[in-house]
């Protein structure tokens, strides 16, 4: 496994486009959500594919559990669940008193419902939460931050957390170059770099414990994925 840890990283080095970028990129980027959200309602039986999940998605989920586990969260929010996949892996594997998860597809929250009757389905965007200031553990999503308004997410999750909640987020792309065409200012779906990463989460009161590449079979390396953990405090 690669290593980054938050302390070595440069943010002047690993920055490429600029949170005022990102910012000015919201009207559009909304539109595009829409558009995914309507996609994913129709497709979410597809997303359930083993193969897909295990080559694609696994790596990823694998590290947020470690990153739950050894924190001991009790209760937590998968944000942008999908169809509950991990959300249903955490009840499961970590028994924890309370698991929610959210996500703004109806078509992913019906396939989420039929997946389990111990997780607590809501809708909403990672914008806008529906928990009150400080009533969880823990927030996580998977593949889903490139699509977000990632300064507004971020600070609602730390308006939801409890004072030393964990943050866990993973974000998944193509390999350098091709991860270039992400900062293209006509794409609003933005993959942020590690010190984009580490910004986003300082700016957001988040201090940063752990950055750090996923490790992947070789066959899937195409891809990379990235997890930064913070903590609330």
């Amino acid at each position: 496994m690669f290593v980054l840890m938050a302390a070595t990283l440069d943010p002047a080095t690993d920055t490429v486009p600029t949170l005022g970028w990102m910012s000015a990129q919201l009207t559009q980027r909304r539109g595009l959500n829409d558009s995914i959200t309507r996609f994913w309602s129709f497709a979410a039986p597809a997303y359930n594919q083993p193969c897909l999940q295990r080559l694609v998605y696994r790596p990823g989920q694998d590290e947020v559990v470690r990153a739950l586990r050894s924190q001991g969260s009790q209760r937590i929010a998968d944000i942008a669940c999908g169809t509950g996949i991990l959300t249903d892996r955490v009840e499961r594997e970590l028994r924890p008193d309370e698991v929610y998860g959210v996500d703004m597809s109806d078509g992913m929250l019906a396939q989420a419902r039929r997946r389990s009757d111990r997780v607590r389905w809501m809708k909403g965007p990672a914008e806008k939460l529906p928990f009150a200031d400080g009533f969880l553990d823990a927030v996580v999503t998977t593949s889903a931050f490139h699509f977000f308004d990632q300064p507004a997410a971020l600070r609602e999750f730390h308006r939801v957390l409890a004072p030393g909640g964990l943050v866990a987020v993973t974000t998944i792309g193509p390999r350098l170059p091709l991860q270039r065409l992400s900062a293209d200012l006509r794409n609003p779906a933005h993959i942020p770099s590690p010190g984009e990463m580490h910004t986003l989460f300082t700016d957001a009161g988040l201090t940063v414990a752990d950055q750090h590449r996923v490790a992947r079979p070789l066959w899937t390396q195409l891809l990379s994925d990235l997890i930064t953990v913070g903590v609330k405090s």
